[in-house]
């Protein structure tokens, strides 16, 4: 992983009916975010697209022409709806084949006897494609250009991720700073905005909460520059310790 002082972004197009309907809980998003941070690599949109090749087209190639990075999870299994190796060809205009080195390695997991036709699916890429190693079930994910094509299966999509870890360039990492504060967020409004406006470089989300009887809010203070975290943090601590709220600081 290498690093420099741009801002890289990229953005996460979810695929599968499974998850629009509510069948299936996603789980990747908060991991994907996380992992993606620490690399320098800020995660500035998310999508979910329905088992729809037009769809998934058409979100292919906004997204992947917006940001420096696109990662998809989902729909590259052995069953009829598992469509994305189609959609991505579709939105590179290129062939899908069952690619030569994804074939051997999933024939060889599961013998000739067993290598069914639903499997045999899996090794769908299109042309041109580089695969994405599977250390948890051969499987591969695969890559064309920033595109990066990876399962939905939690476990999978992270043995996938780190696999990914050398290939991607990083930017400046986002560092964070919490205060929970114990007042309504109505109270505290002001005195966020205030802050935010006076320190440059930052960003600053109010989360309220109600948890037995008492309400308040976390403030969670967002910059790649660390001076300045620093700078809004001993801000609203004074503004606190100033207006006796009580508070919390992570």
């Amino acid at each position: 992983m290498q690093t420099n002082n741009q801002h890289v972004k990229a953005a996460l197009l979810i695929i599968g009916d499974e998850i629009l309907s509510g069948r299936t809980q996603d789980k990747n998003t908060s991991y994907i975010a996380t992992w993606l941070n620490e690399a320098g690599i800020q995660l500035s949109e998310v999508r979910i697209v329905p088992d729809i090749e037009d769809e998934i087209v058409h979100a292919v190639n906004r997204l992947r022409a917006k940001y420096d990075y696109l990662f998809t999870t989902g729909g590259i299994g052995p069953t009829h709806d598992d469509i994305t190796a189609e959609a991505m060809g579709a939105a590179f205009e290129l062939p899908v084949h069952n690619h030569p080195e994804a074939y051997a390695r999933l024939l060889a997991y599961y013998g000739e006897e067993n290598f069914t036709d639903a499997r045999q699916r899996m090794t769908r890429v299109p042309e041109g494609g580089e695969l994405i190693e599977n250390p948890v079930s051969i499987a591969p994910g695969f890559k064309i250009e920033n595109v990066f094509v990876m399962a939905g299966v939690p476990k999978v999509m992270q043995a996938m991720l780190e696999k990914l870890r050398h290939h991607l360039k990083g930017g400046r990492k986002v560092h964070s700073k919490t205060v929970t504060i114990h007042a309504p967020e109505s109270v505290i409004a002001d005195t966020l905005g205030n802050i935010e406006a006076s320190v440059e470089g930052i960003s600053i989300g109010s989360y309220p909460f109600y948890h037995e009887g008492k309400v308040g809010a976390q403030i969670v203070t967002r910059s790649v520059d660390q001076d300045a975290l620093t700078q809004a943090q001993n801000l609203l601590v004074a503004a606190c310790e100033a207006s006796e709220w009580e508070y919390d600081t992570e």
